[in-house]
């Protein structure tokens, strides 16, 4: 930040305020996404930071940084979206008679992240003080985990243990004690460790790796060939499948290759996918080819977890709407040319 730069921008320059801001516009964003677990949403509310910013940038007082600042406005405009429960309905709508899943769990609001907005701050290394690396706090599990912790609780994990910042200086992010930080903090860390796959699991090969483009491509031609058996074939022996917001989750290759073979059979034909990447995570655009027409339209987004060459989670999300923002195409051909 430049002195140049603020005095300009508090006279009301709108190229400097960019200047002081911009460079923080993708973590932000991702900052927001975890917090509230949806990409519009956290789209919408980097544009609120922003605009509240510029406002009230008298307010200003150079005592912390413009980051920090950021960071206060970004979390508390979160916080508050959390709040307005009317933002989103409470409960989805119910499946079509799907086979009894392993488990039911509480529905959780969770939208895919596209990796294109995360390019631009993979590289940053975390702070000392950061528990999670970039890539696991980017991750569907611990975003998906993030969303069962309370308001407050996720806000003080998110800032204390991925992006470092002090104790004190979350304190006054919130407008609360430390005291109060560090007893949000231990509840949070507990809550979260029962939510996150277990210690010890094959470590997930590196995104584009000739390991990672065989087990995906595997996976790719066993959906667009129909093949339930082949896409067994490739979990963990834990394997889950879950479609948040949906609460029906299976687990192990019997149940998870009944709900396969059950949807296969409602929807009569195969997959078209098109590859993509989300949270840091191969993913496909799934699209449903229409009867009597040679194109398949949008049906869904799919991201797999792997661990080591195996796949160790199947997470579908059923909201076609996500596809621009992963710039998947609206239509595909029906058929593999």
């Amino acid at each position: 930040m430049t002195e140049r730069a603020l005095t300009l921008a508090r006279a009301g320059d709108e190229d400097a305020f960019r200047e002081l801001t911009e460079s923080y516009r993708h973590e932000l964003q991702l900052h927001c996404y975890r917090i509230v677990g949806s990409t519009q949403d956290a789209e919408d509310l980097v544009q609120e930071t922003l605009l509240a910013a510029w406002r009230g940038l008298d307010q200003f007082t150079e005592q912390a940084s413009i980051r920090t600042w950021l960071y206060r406005i970004a979390t508390n405009r979160s916080l508050d979206a959390l709040r307005a429960s009317a933002r989103r309905p409470q409960r989805p709508e119910p499946m079509s008679e799907p086979p009894t899943p392993s488990r039911m769990a509480e529905p959780i609001w969770l939208e895919p992240y596209p990796d294109v907005l995360i390019e631009g701050i993979a590289d940053e290394a975390p702070g000392p003080e950061a528990r999670y690396e970039h890539k696991e706090a980017t991750a569907l599990a611990f975003v998906a985990g993030l969303q069962h912790l309370p308001p407050q609780q996720r806000a003080v994990l998110v800032l204390r243990d991925v992006l470092s910042f002090r104790s004190a200086e979350v304190a006054e992010i919130l407008e609360t004690s430390e005291a109060a930080v560090n007893s949000l903090l231990r509840r949070s860390r507990a809550a979260l460790e029962t939510r996150l796959p277990a210690v010890g699991r094959d470590r997930a090969p590196l995104p584009n790796s000739r390991r990672e483009r065989e087990v995906v491509g595997q996976f790719a031609n066993a959906i667009e060939d129909g093949d339930v058996g082949a896409i067994v074939s490739l979990l963990t022996d834990d394997a889950w499948l879950t479609m948040p917001p949906q609460p029906y989750e299976y687990q192990g290759g019997a149940a998870i290759g009944q709900f396969l073979h059950d949807r296969a059979a409602r929807r009569g034909a195969p997959l078209r996918i098109v590859p993509t990447r989300a949270n840091g995570q191969p993913a496909f655009g799934c699209y449903f080819p229409c009867p009597q027409t040679d194109v398949a339209r949008p049906y869904g987004l799919l991201v797999l977890t792997l661990a080591g060459s195996r796949i160790a989670q199947i997470t579908f999300f059923a909201d076609s709407s996500v596809f621009p923002r992963f710039g998947l195409p609206r239509i595909v051909p029906s058929q593999r040319g």
